[in-house]
């Protein structure tokens, strides 16, 4: 039996197998939003954070801990590093944890990164990259800003940041439609206040 579809003629099981395995697109678009949020399993990721410094290398941690110290000292404890395996050639260094040597597993940072791991409710990112600071409401939007360093929508608050830096509040065509991202913006706060 063949179903049709925008891709033409397929049979029902390439057509099961591609939604099994998240080829039919993304489960944020088309009002199923709350489904696919409500079935975020528990060891979803809420945190995600890049820098992307001069040096031509992408620092990516899944902790604050990790991601405040590197901002404060250009220094990550340990790391995981994969040379040229970035976007655009870049080398990624990936901030781990003692708890991810000892388990000799990968961290929270490159499950994000390889798409091992799932978008939590509430999630919050950012990348920090020429004096400023994008942050994020969604993981597909950080991952398409890491990939191609460019965002289709946001607010900006200029010199707002931390030590002046400038804040660029990333939007995307469903959520510029609501309006500033009042709720981004505090997490941006509190996370800070809790340092």
């Amino acid at each position: 039996m063949k179903q049709a579809t925008r891709f033409g003629l397929l049979p029902v099981a390439v057509l099961a197998g591609m939604i099994l395995s998240g080829c039919a697109g993304d489960m944020r678009q088309g009002g199923q939003e709350a489904t696919a949020k409500a079935e975020t399993p528990a060891d979803a990721a809420s945190e995600y954070f890049a820098v992307m410094p001069e040096d031509g290398r992408l620092y990516v941690f899944g902790d604050t801990k990790n991601y405040f110290g590197f901002l404060a000292h250009k220094e990550v404890p340990l790391t995981r590093t994969r040379i040229g395996a970035g976007p655009g050639g870049r080398t990624l260094v990936f901030g781990i944890l003692g708890d991810d040597v000892k388990k000799n597993a990968p961290s929270r940072g490159e499950l994000l990164y390889e798409g091992k791991l799932p978008q939590a409710a509430g999630f919050h990112g950012e990348v920090f990259k020429d004096d400023r600071y994008y942050v994020f409401g969604e993981l597909k939007d950080m991952k398409d800003f890491i990939s191609f360093g460019e965002v289709p929508y946001s607010f900006t608050d200029i010199g707002a940041g931390p030590n002046g830096a400038t804040l660029v509040w990333v939007m995307n065509k469903d959520s510029i439609k609501k309006g500033r991202p009042t709720a981004t913006m505090e997490r941006f706060k509190s996370l800070r206040a809790g340092k």
